[in-house]
């Protein structure tokens, strides 16, 4: 029983490690970034894509390298179900979201090729190397996109800066190393935890990784677009979750796969990425039908996920 509450503890000491590590990280980037006189265009189209995304790809690699590829896949997409249904399902609920159509159409065109083509390659039951390259080159396009669009935004009159000394820099440097250790050492804390859980409860680690670690790694973007509905700003969340899906998909599991073949279960097949991907057609359909996404549609979103959950722990437990 002490084993178990110190491994509960640490879980939840590794999601603050992982959130603030996070959040560190993103900072000091961002910093540095414009500091250094690196153009806006380029910090956003890389370093902040990456950074909200970063607790999710460090603890699938992690699960990967430490060969719990249920729990790569699991987490990865445990995280885009949890993105659509808790975290966007919340936000339309608690208030109607504006859509921009252009860039909502877009960035869901993305998502959902991701989502199909994760789909298409795991059918041997295995996302091979190979595999993982094709998923890599679609989140080479997404951010070629974006690369695009912010380019256009800022029309290339990104203003010339100064750049400042490196010894200006240290205090940006160190917060940016130990966030991005508290992100890894965090991960690793937090597989090591979820196995942990998974063995001592007798639930697969497969629905431990789609809900606990999901749920545990996507709270950075579930706080954020609480905070931004309360303020005024609910339309912000849906770029941003839409692009950390495409690359929850594409980026995280492609870039797993080179560390080690990742076996699909027939669960995933059968009943995990279907859900996916009709939770992206729901979002999309219901965004594209009006200019924006009513509260009942959340509605309709977060119901899909709680059934999803529900179905996980009477289906596969």
């Amino acid at each position: 029983m002490t084993l178990m509450l110190v491994t509960v503890v640490l879980l939840l000491v590794s999601l603050v490690m992982i959130t603030k590590g996070a959040d560190w990280f993103v900072e000091s980037a961002v910093t540095i970034s414009e500091k250094s006189g690196i153009p806006k265009i380029i910090i956003g189209a890389t370093i902040v894509s990456f950074a909200t995304t970063a607790p999710e790809f460090t603890v699938s690699a992690m699960a990967a390298y430490l060969d719990h590829v249920e729990m790569t896949v699991g987490n990865a997409v445990g995280s885009a179900i949890c993105n659509i249904g808790l975290v966007l399902g919340t936000v339309i609920a608690i208030k109607a979201i504006p859509i921009e159509l252009h860039g909502f159409t877009r960035k869901g065109g993305f998502m959902i090729s991701s989502a199909l083509l994760l789909l298409a390659v795991s059918y041997d039951g295995v996302v091979s190397s190979f595999d993982g390259i094709l998923l890599l080159l679609v989140f080479v396009g997404f951010m070629y996109y974006n690369f695009r669009l912010q380019r256009a935004v800022f029309d290339g009159n990104e203003e010339l800066r100064e750049k400042v000394p490196l010894s200006d820099l240290k205090k940006d440097i160190v917060l940016f190393i130990t966030g991005a250790l508290l992100v890894v050492i965090g991960s690793r804390i937090l597989v090591d935890a979820g196995i942990t859980i998974a063995e001592w409860l007798g639930i697969p680690e497969m629905i431990i990784a789609l809900t606990l670690v999901a749920l545990g790694t996507s709270l950075p973007e579930l706080i954020t677009a609480v905070s931004a509905t309360l303020k005024g700003h609910q339309d912000i969340s849906i770029g941003n979750i839409l692009g950390a899906n495409t690359m929850d998909i594409a980026l995280i599991l492609g870039a797993s796969s080179q560390i080690r073949p990742l076996t699909i279960l027939s669960q995933s097949l059968n009943y995990d990425f279907p859900i996916m991907i009709a939770l992206m057609l729901i979002l999309i359909i219901f965004g594209i039908t009006g200019k924006k996404l009513e509260r009942w549609e959340g509605g309709v979103i977060l119901g899909v996920y709680v059934g999803y959950i529900a179905g996980l722990f009477t289906l596969f437990n």
